[in-house]
């Protein structure tokens, strides 16, 4: 579902600000919040894990140090050129109005220059340390996130975190990549536990901020459907979410420790899932939904489930 007439970007370059004086530090700062730390953090933590699954163990120690480092540099750069294109509907909603102020020092030319530079170094560090397959998937995930998602479907469509979610899973499969410079169906089992996960996690997310969405024009699903249709594709997702976790036991080769956590994390998603269906169809809406129990849940899942796909290759060592 779309909206027919998406909202037109504004041109806040037609009368630029003169950036502001400031300490170093400020500076620093400003460009700091438009790399997005704090998403930065979760896409660290499906890279580092699935490392050790490819190595069958530690990782080599500079090629980790390389992988997250580069890795860090291609979000950053992805970030900060979305809070270019961005930055008129970040002015308009509660959540990201911090942004613009750091977009005032740096400027919106300074911003996508950082963006830009950004993005070469952190190719040309994948391609000349690491290796050029997990170049060319660094390339293609900063491309996807900018152009496809950011410029194509952010604004014009509900299913905009669906599709656009591909970026966020591809720290997966570089971080395969840096170890074994091939791929393997295992890194795409955890892709699409990212993929799967993405959409309940967000739209939980966005029921909070609906109303930020419909001001900026943003037609994310919970703008344009019922909480009762939304929830019930959020359970649907959480679903696929666990059960695609519980193939990687089998097709990865992890023991039973893997296994028992997917399981056991995977049912306390779903009963949660559930229980906000249920709510729901009884007639509770909006805050009272309590939708953001169910995002902080979500975050606590992958990091655990990701966390177990650390372990489990080191207590496979073990028990050999």
């Amino acid at each position: 579902m779309a909206l027919a007439d998406p909202a037109p970007r504004t041109t806040p370059d037609a009368a630029p600000e003169a950036p502001r004086k400031a300490s170093f530090g400020a500076y620093v700062r400003a460009y700091v919040a438009l790399s997005k730390p704090r998403v930065i953090e979760l896409l660290l933590i499906t890279t580092i894990p699935v490392m050790f699954v490819a190595a069958g163990g530690v990782p080599p120690l500079w090629t980790a140090v390389y992988t997250l480092l580069f890795g860090t540099m291609s979000a950053a750069s992805a970030n900060a050129m979305n809070c270019y294109i961005d930055r008129d509907i970040d002015r308009e909603m509660r959540r990201t109005r911090q942004r613009p102020g750091a977009m005032a020092l740096a400027t919106p030319r300074g911003a996508l220059i950082y963006g830009l530079v950004l993005a070469v170094g952190s190719t040309a560090g994948f391609a000349l340390l690491v290796n050029l397959l997990s170049a060319a998937l660094s390339v293609f995930a900063i491309a996807f996130y900018i152009f496809v998602y950011t410029l194509l479907l952010k604004r014009r469509t509900a299913q905009n975190v669906v599709w656009g979610g591909i970026a966020g899973c591809m720290p997966v499969l570089i971080g395969w990549a840096a170890v074994t410079n091939s791929l393997h169906w295992a890194p795409f089992v955890l892709f699409l536990v990212v993929f799967f996960w993405t959409p309940p996690h967000t739209w939980t997310l966005a029921m909070r901020y609906r109303e930020d969405y419909a001001q900026a024009k943003v037609p994310m699903l919970p703008v344009v459907a019922s909480d009762r249709r939304v929830l019930l594709e959020c359970v649907l997702y959480t679903w696929a979410t666990v059960a695609v976790s519980l193939v990687f036991w089998p097709v990865a080769g992890t023991t039973w420790f893997y296994g028992a956590v997917a399981l056991a994390l995977g049912l306390l998603l779903i009963v949660q899932a559930h229980r906000l269906l249920r709510r729901s169809r009884a007639g509770v809406s909006g805050a009272k939904l309590k939708t953001m129990g169910f995002f902080h849940l979500s975050n606590a899942y992958l990091a655990l489930l990701f966390a177990a796909v650390t372990v489990d290759p080191l207590i496979a060592n073990m028990l050999a």
